[in-house]
């Protein structure tokens, strides 16, 4: 049998299987195709180019089997259209609200049970108990174009949100290297359902260093932003269509009020539908993928659907969150990616001619047992032979520079510690900011006092300055200048995506240390009773070396990232991505000044981190 006939017989079996799909959850997976959001492209001609984006209420049919579900849209669309735009073209956005209604998401909590531990990530809103207040949630929205290098007065500042009638005006200069970058919603302290409602898109920055690469474009060039989401159900147990952000009760605070874990749903969007399907022509193509969840990491992963064997050899990575690469990564295996993080993909469907594939997530998110739902989307690629003149190249980016502790220029170091959930912390994990000081000057051990022993052998001191979004500004940042932040995560299990405005930075190291209860850490106490040791390096993986504005931080580990705060001064803010977390205080402001300015500021400049010279 030749191959385009094995390609056929293929393709049939497959088709006749799929008549008779099993439901899963309640609705037949991938019988629906992926929609691709419209593209908006200003500014290709005009010097400044100016736009409106209509934030307002609209109903979509997020599943051929399920009722029209009621979201929060960017001019009508569910993700919202991708903004498409040249490096250095100034872009005027009018972010005008135009929503009616109250929130169209109902939200639940439930406790866990003997029968069902983790009942979050189950259809429907059974056993769950409607939290007070969220359905009366009226449209307060600010947007935040993520991993842009923008003023402040332009960047969506949390609690800067408008009503309906209003507009947020944005200027955004887009003088950064060709990426995708994505726009969301940042209303301070509802994140998590403002997001969650639907108010999401992509936005790509282009420039000639990329099109000199002649990558697959227009039809080969598909956004893939993904989304877990649950839906209500009827005293039948239909589903109704409706969102429901149903989350698992964890713990309590003092007062009693329960603590919920971040949001996992059984159902996986792409492009606004769940569990859809692509035909593909038998080339390469461009993939843009954005896990826009509110808290779930994708270990994506490909297979042949008629073998369940992943793909290898047609896989490489050439992009991360902020620019190309060095040189194409192959995913052979599968490919981590937290929430807020963008993954460029080039897939070579040559020779997958025929082939059904299946791209699923393999990673079980450390608040549950199991992928219970793994189904992400399908790829139905042609057995036709087609044309297709692009070849992989060997470098990507040529003007790539990699930083590494050898070659770091003159920096500023600074620490914020990720902490577990304790008595001192009311139920949350908190982010802590951390000022070295004299170890004669505190108190040890003592609450907010934590020792740290680094690979030099050095034990360093540190107090903390901070922990809620309301305490006092600590982090003053020299414009144009370098700056090491260190974050170390104490957690028990959660893996936390940092996530830092206005700037893109490198992954330095990845260094253990011991986190309760094995760690000197303690909770109880809200700090350490000996300095935690230094035990050894993690390797930066070769798709994490890129310039990121996101990084994953697992329990255990200090992540150490670098970074060069220019382009854009003014009050930004950074936080964990995961949605829940950041609305329940993970987030702490920054300001970028001047350094002329900021040596006549009535606190002491820098806030308590310390210089770290040349080598």
């Amino acid at each position: 049998m030749t191959d385009t006939a094995m390609g056929d017989a293929r393709q049939t079996k497959t088709e006749a299987e799929r008549a008779e799909e099993p439901k899963v959850a309640g609705l037949t997976p991938f019988i629906d195709a992926l929609r691709v959001p419209p593209v908006i492209e200003p500014g290709r001609r005009e010097a400044v180019r100016g736009i409106t984006i209509e934030q307002r209420a609209a109903w979509a049919r997020l599943h051929s089997e399920l009722p029209p579900t009621k979201v929060w849209t960017y001019d009508g669309h569910y993700p919202g259209p991708t903004i498409d735009v040249p490096r250095g073209r100034l872009l005027r956005v009018s972010w005008t609200n135009s929503i009616t209604g109250t929130l169209p998401v109902t939200a639940a909590q439930q406790a866990a049970s003997t029968e069902h531990p983790a009942p979050a990530d189950e259809p429907g809103s059974k056993g769950a108990q409607p939290i007070e207040g969220v359905d009366k949630l009226p449209p307060w929205t600010t947007a935040h174009l993520h991993g842009a290098r923008t003023n402040g007065g332009n960047d969506g500042w949390p609690e800067n949100g408008i009503s309906p009638g209003d507009a947020q005006l944005a200027e955004y200069p887009n003088d950064q290297p060709a990426t995708a970058l994505w726009y969301h919603d940042h209303a301070m302290d509802i994140t998590r359902w403002t997001v969650f409602a639907g108010l999401a898109g992509l936005y790509v920055v282009r420039d000639e260093e990329e099109a000199a690469l002649r990558l697959p474009s227009d039809e080969r060039e598909i956004p893939l932003i993904i989304q877990d989401r649950n839906f209500d159900t009827d005293d039948d147990g239909h589903l109704t269509g409706r969102l429901l952000h149903k989350t698992l009760i964890v713990a309590k605070e003092n007062d009693g009020t329960p603590v919920s874990a971040p949001f996992f749903g059984p159902y996986t969007l792409v492009n606004g539908t769940v569990w859809p399907h692509l035909d593909v022509d038998a080339c390469w193509y461009r993939f843009r993928v954005l896990n826009a969840s509110n808290a779930r990491v994708y270990g994506l992963q490909l297979l042949d659907e008629e073998t369940q064997k992943p793909v290898t050899g047609a896989v490489y990575q050439i992009g991360t969150d902020s620019g190309l690469l060095p040189r194409p990564v192959p995913v052979d295996d599968r490919l981590a990616v937290a929430p807020a993080e963008r993954v460029d993909l080039l897939i070579n469907f040559a020779a997958l001619r025929g082939m059904v594939l299946r791209l699923i997530n393999t990673i079980p998110n450390p608040a549950a047992p199991k992928v219970t739902y793994p189904q992400v989307m399908q790829f139905r690629v042609s057995s036709d032979t087609v044309k297709d003149t692009f070849v992989l190249p060997e470098v990507i980016s040529p003007h790539f520079e990699r930083i590494t502790k050898d070659n770091a220029p003159k920096h500023k170091e600074r620490l914020i510690l990720l902490t577990p959930v304790t008595e001192v912390t009311n139920g949350h994990p908190e982010m802590w900011e951390m000022h070295e000081v004299d170890p004669s000057m505190v108190k040890i051990p003592s609450e907010g006092v934590v020792q740290i022993k680094g690979p030099d052998g050095r034990v360093r001191t540190y107090q903390r300055g901070a922990r809620t979004f309301d305490d006092a500004l600590s982090f003053m940042v020299e414009f144009d200048t370098w700056e090491q932040w260190s974050f170390l995560n104490l957690g028990v299990a959660a893996a936390h995506p940092m996530h830092i405005h206005l700037v893109e930075f490198q992954a330095l190291s990845r260094d253990r240390y011991p986190a309760p209860p094995n760690g000197t850490f303690d909770p109880d106490l809200g700090g350490t009773r000996a300095p935690l040791e230094y035990g050894g390096d993690i390797p930066i993986t070769p798709g994490d070396q890129g310039w990121k504005d996101t990084i994953q931080v697992p329990a255990g580990q200090m992540v150490n990232v670098m970074g060069r705060f220019h382009g854009a001064k003014g009050r930004f803010v950074y936080h964990c991505h995961l949605l829940e977390h950041e609305d329940m205080g993970m987030m702490r402001p920054f300001v970028v000044m001047p350094p002329e300015v900021l040596a006549f500021h009535h606190h002491h400049p820098g806030g308590g981190g310390h210089d770290h010279g040349e080598h």
